[in-house]
C-alpha cells in the first residue's frame, strides 16, 4: 500500500498552539516544514460583558446558550465563578437549552454535568449550528432569548442569522486572537510566498488567513501575496476557513475529508504535488480538481434551512483514501506512548482523559470511528467516542459476548477485520451506532491485572488492513488505559464507601435524637425513619438531615457544641 508523501515540497503552516506536532507530521510525510506561528490568545482586559451575562443568567433571562468552543466553556465558568457562586451558575445552565458546536464544548459541558440539547456534526460550522437550532426549535426560535459564547472574534454571519430568527441575541466574548508579539517571522513568510519559496500552504483556522493578510497589507504587498497564493497549493481545513480565504480573493484547492489536522496533512501530502504541478502549468481549474480522488463540491444539503448558502464549490477529498496508511508514521511509537502516558498522569476527570486517548488513537490509525467501552458488572458501557453520540455516552450498553466488541471482552483477544465486517459471524448491529455499517474493524481488550475492564473499538468506512505495529500499539494503549479505568473505578468505590460512612453517622445521630425525645428504642427509631423515607420518597440520609436540622433550630447552642 503506497504512503502519502510531499516528496520534498516546502510546506508552510501558520499554526501556533500545535506547532511542534504539525512540524513533526509534515517531516514524517517527507516535506520541508516551515512552521510560523501567526496568532496568540489575549485575555480580555474587562469581564464586564461576561459578568453581565452571569447576572442575567441567574435572573433567568435566557432561553438558550450557544457554546462554540471547549476552551470557551471552561473560561466562561471560571470567569463567572470569580464573582458568582459556581454551583448556582451550573444549576442555571442545566435549566437552559444548551447548543454545543461539536464535540469539544460537549466534552467540557459533560464534565460539568450540563447536558446539551443540540450538538453539531462535522464540519461544525456556524451553518450547522443554525440549521440544528432550526430543526430542534422551529418557530419557537422567534420568541427565544439566546446568548452566544464567542471565540477569538465575532462571527458576523452567525450573529446575523440568529438575530433574524431570535427575539434577542447576546454576544459573550471571553478572549481574542492577536498577532504574535514578534511579527518579523510572519513578515519574512510573506516575502517567501511572494518570492516563490513556498510550495504548499496549510490554513487551519480563519484567523491565520486574516493575520497573514493583515501583515501583508501593512507591508503594502497584499496584491502580490494574493497572486503568489494563486500559484501555490492551498489547503483549507474546512468551510469556515474556506469562506475567509474566498473573502481575500483566492481559492483553496481542496479541503480534507475530515476537518482534522492529521487528515489534512496526510491528504495534502497525497495531492499537493499533482495540484501544484497543474497550477504552475496553468491547467484549467476544473482539470486541477479532477486530480483529486473523488472530488466533491463542499455544498450544504439542499434541505438546509439557512438563508445564506455556501456558493463556492471547493473540492473535498473522499473519506478513507487508500494512502491513509501513511498515518501510521504520523507519530513514532515512543511519541504515542508518551502522549498516552501524559494524559493518564494528568488530574483530569476520566471522560476528558478517555477523549484524549481517542484523539491519540486516531492519530495512529486513520479510522473513521473510535469508541472506548468500560466493563461494569456484565455490561460494556460507551464512555468516549470520536464522533458525536450525545445521547449514547454513558448510556449505551452492550452485553459481554454480544457482537464483536462483546466477544473481545469475553475472550480477552483482539479482533482485526479488514473488510465486510458485517459478514463476520460474531457481528451484531446496533441501531444507535450507525458506524456498525462500516467495512473494517479493529477491537482490542482494555486490560488491568489480567482482567478485562473495557474494549477499544476502531472502525473504517472502507476496507483497511491493520498492520502488526498498529495492533501491538493499540494493545499497549489498552493496557495503559485499563490501569486508568481501574483507578477511576476504585476511586468511585472509595467515594461511595465514604458517602455510606457519612450517611451512617448522620442516621445514627438522628436515631439518637428520636430515642431521646420520644423515649423509644433504637430499632423503633430506625423503623420510624424508614417509614418516613418511603412515604416522602426521600433517602434515609435526607430524612436524618431534616431531623438534625430541626434539632439545630430548636436548640442552636446544643448544636453548636
Amino acid at each position: 500500500m503506497p504512503h502519502a508523501s510531499f516528496d520534498g515540497l516546502r510546506v508552510l503552516s501558520l499554526e501556533s498552539r500545535r506547532a511542534r506536532e504539525v512540524e513533526k507530521l509534515i517531516r514524517t510525510y517527507n516535506g520541508e516544514a516551515i512552521v510560523v506561528p501567526s496568532m496568540r490568545e489575549i485575555s480580555l482586559t474587562s469581564n464586564t460583558v461576561a459578568l453581565e451575562f452571569g447576572r442575567r443568567l441567574l435572573a433567568g433571562e435566557f432561553d438558550a446558550i450557544v457554546f462554540m468552543t471547549g476552551v470557551g466553556v471552561a473560561k466562561l465558568v471560571e470567569t463567572l465563578s470569580s464573582t458568582f457562586d459556581k454551583e448556582s451558575i451550573l444549576a442555571e445552565l442545566r435549566k437552559r437549552e444548551i447548543i454545543a458546536r461539536g464535540v469539544k464544548p460537549l466534552q467540557v459541558l459533560r464534565e460539568l454535568n450540563v447536558s446539551a440539547a443540540v450538538t453539531t456534526a462535522e464540519p461544525s460550522t456556524w451553518r450547522e449550528v443554525v440549521a440544528q437550532m432550526e430543526k430542534k426549535y422551529g418557530e419557537r426560535l422567534s420568541a427565544m432569548s439566546v446568548a452566544v459564547q464567542e471565540y477569538g472574534a465575532t462571527n458576523p454571519e452567525l450573529i446575523a442569522e440568529l438575530v433574524a430568527r431570535c427575539d434577542e441575541v447576546m454576544k459573550v466574548p471571553l478572549y481574542q486572537w492577536g498577532l504574535p508579539l514578534d511579527i518579523a517571522p510572519l513578515q519574512q513568510t510573506v516575502r517567501d510566498l511572494i518570492d516563490g519559496n513556498i510550495d504548499v500552504v496549510l490554513f487551519m483556522t480563519a484567523v491565520q488567513v486574516i493575520h497573514l493578510f493583515q501583515v501583508a497589507t501593512e507591508m503594502g504587498v497584499a496584491t502580490e501575496l494574493r497572486s503568489a497564493l494563486n500559484a501555490t497549493a492551498v489547503i483549507s481545513v474546512g468551510p469556515t476557513t474556506t469562506e475567509e480565504i474566498l473573502h481575500y480573493g483566492f481559492k483553496p484547492d481542496f479541503e480534507p475529508s475530515r476537518p482534522r489536522m492529521g487528515f489534512m496533512i496526510n491528504e495534502a501530502a497525497q495531492y499537493s504535488g499533482k495540484v501544484l504541478a497543474a497550477k504552475r502549468s496553468r491547467v484549467p481549474e476544473d482539470e486541477v480538481s479532477s486530480l483529486l480522488d473523488v472530488p466533491r463540491p463542499n455544498l450544504p444539503a439542499e434541505s438546509a434551512p439557512l438563508a445564506v448558502q455556501h456558493t463556492h464549490a471547493v473540492p473535498q477529498v473522499a473519506y478513507s483514501t487508500p494512502t491513509m496508511a501513511g498515518f501510521r508514521d504520523g507519530l513514532a511509537p515512543l511519541d504515542v506512548l508518551e502522549q498516552v502516558s501524559s494524559s493518564l498522569t494528568s488530574s483530569d476527570p476520566l471522560h476528558v482523559v478517555l477523549s484524549r486517548i481517542v484523539a491519540c488513537v486516531c492519530a495512529i490509525v486513520p479510522c473513521d470511528s473510535c469508541f472506548i467501552y468500560t466493563l461494569e458488572e456484565d455490561k460494556l458501557v460507551l464512555r468516549a467516542s470520536r464522533n458525536p453520540h450525545v445521547g449514547d455516552i454513558d448510556q449505551f450498553r452492550i452485553a459481554v459476548g454480544q457482537g464483536v466488541t462483546g466477544w473481545v471482552a469475553e475472550h480477552r483477544e483482539p479482533v482485526a477485520i479488514s473488510e465486510r465486517a458485517s459478514d463476520d459471524p460474531r457481528f451484531a448491529a446496533f441501531m444507535q451506532i450507525p458506524e456498525d455499517t462500516f467495512e473494517a474493524m479493529l477491537c482490542v481488550p482494555v486490560l488491568c491485572a489480567g482482567g478485562v475492564v473495557g474494549v477499544l473499538n476502531l472502525q473504517h468506512r472502507k476496507p483497511y488492513h491493520h498492520t502488526e505495529l498498529e495492533r501491538r500499539l493499540l494493545a499497549t494503549i489498552g493496557v495503559l488505559v485499563g490501569a486508568e479505568i481501574e483507578r477511576a473505578r476504585l476511586e468511585t468505590v472509595n467515594l461511595q464507601l465514604t458517602d455510606r460512612l457519612e450517611s451512617r453517622k448522620v442516621i445514627d445521630r438522628a436515631k439518637g435524637l428520636l430515642q431521646r425525645d420520644l423515649k423509644i428504642s433504637e430499632d423503633e427509631a430506625y423503623r420510624m425513619m424508614q417509614k418516613e423515607s418511603r412515604q416522602r420518597r426521600r433517602s434515609m440520609r435526607e430524612v436524618a438531615e431534616a431531623i438534625l436540622l430541626s434539632e439545630s433550630m430548636r436548640n442552636p447552642r446544643a448544636s453548636a457544641t
